[in-house]
Parts: C-alpha cells; structure tokens; sequence
C-alpha cells in the first residue's frame, strides 16, 4: 500500500559534514546517503549513543522545527546542542501540504514548556505545563498538538508516561496515522513499537536496518524479563 506521506526519504550529503566529525563514527548512519521511509509510523531503535536521537534531530531541524523542540513557531535557544548532521539533511517531500506539526524532545522539554507561555494569544490559551507533573504535561501536548493531517517527530516520548498512557498514546498514534499523520519516532518503549503497522528501523549491529517487533531489544529483554524474572534478578544481583 502507498501512503501520501510529508516526508518520503532522508538524504545525507557527507560531503558537507567535516571529516574530523564525531557524526563520521556513528556506525549506523555512516556512509548511509539515503533513507526511504515507507509508513506512516516510522520507529527508530537502538541502544543509547547509536545515533537515532541525532538523525531524528537532524530531520526535525531540516523540516524547519526549533532544535529544542516546540511548533514551527517556536524560535529560541536555550543550549546550542544540535550537531552539524542538519545542515547535511535534505528531506524528499511528498506532495501534500503539512497542516500542522510538533518536535517532542524528552530532554529540552523544561525549555519548550517555559517558552510555552511567552507564545500564548486569546485564541491559543497557555497549558500551563509548569502546573503539571512531568507526566501530565507530556500527555497535555500530545492532546493539543497532535491532530490528523501533521508531522510529529518524537523523541523518546516515553520517558514521562506510566504504561496506561503509553497505551493512550499509542492509540492516539494509530488513529491520527489513519487520517493523514505521518510520524517519526526514537523510542525504547516496548509498548510504543508494538503498533501495528508501523516500520521499525534498528540502528543496532552498525549498520540502519529494518527489523520486526519482536526482533527489538525493547521486546526480547522486557519478555525475557517478566517470564523469567527470578532468574534473570538472581543472576545480575550475585554477580
């Protein structure tokens, strides 16, 4: 089946990055010119420092969100962390117009929530996300951005939902990915990657590859774990 997705495939250009750059040692994205996507969910996977959080920065950046995250609307800098891979990133868009759109990033979200109420107007009333948990305003934006017919870049969306929420969430994704959302999403969450239909690209092994659910550490350690748990506890703790 062809979706009409915003964005079609992720283009790098090496020549544009420097050779002394750290991008050039991430074994998964290196070398790698071009990268289809082929869903409208599309999960990124791999153990920390593989470099899914760094691509899906770069693809946030190129599309034209606020590094820290935020709207399109959204222009500050807090810390200066983005790496140079954006400017290397060219995005192969399809042809409908993108409505609206959100970059969720678990680490800057204390900026984007502060930065929240200086961007409020009578018709777009402040959240208020300061006067929640953690939790609740991570949930607070996807209830209020997240809308058919846009493009959602998510990272780690995960690190403040208890499992109910995750499931809420998950079923948010699936309903507005049938009405014209395309979403890109870093993730650990074995909750989250069990959506159906969605492409799982694992930037473990060294080397972008497509695996199936079931394949993701997220799925085997967290099974491993709740079907042998006393095991698995006797071993790591008399070690």
């Amino acid at each position: 089946m062809e979706h009409n997705l915003f964005i079609r495939n992720i283009e790098i250009d090496w020549k544009r990055i420097s050779q002394d750059s750290y991008l050039r040692e991430i074994e998964a994205i290196q070398g790698v010119q071009s990268i289809p996507l082929a869903c409208p969910v599309t999960f990124f996977v791999g153990e920390n420092g593989t470099g899914k959080s760094t691509l899906l920065e770069a693809v946030a950046v190129a599309y034209g969100f606020n590094p820290e995250g935020g709207t399109k609307n959204y222009s500050f800098s807090t810390y200066d962390s983005h790496s140079e891979l954006c400017d290397a990133v060219t995005l192969g868009r399809g042809y409908r117009k993108c409505r609206t759109g959100y970059f969720l990033r678990a680490e800057s979200f204390y900026n984007v929530a502060t930065k929240e109420m200086e961007y409020v107007d009578v018709k777009h009333p402040s959240m208020k996300l300061h006067e929640k948990s953690h939790g609740e305003s991570f949930f607070a934006i996807a209830q209020n951005y997240l809308k058919a017919d846009g493009i959602y870049i998510l990272d780690e969306p995960e690190a403040a939902l208890s499992p109910q929420r995750q499931l809420s969430l998950l079923l948010e994704v699936y309903r507005l990915s049938g009405q014209g959302a395309q979403f890109l999403i870093a993730s650990h969450s074995p909750i989250l990657l069990g959506l159906p239909g969605a492409e799982i690209l694992s930037f473990d092994k060294g080397r972008l590859h497509t695996v199936s659910y079931e394949e993701t550490d997220s799925y085997q350690v967290m099974e491993m774990f709740i079907n042998n748990r006393d095991y698995m506890l006797k071993r790591l703790l008399d070690e």
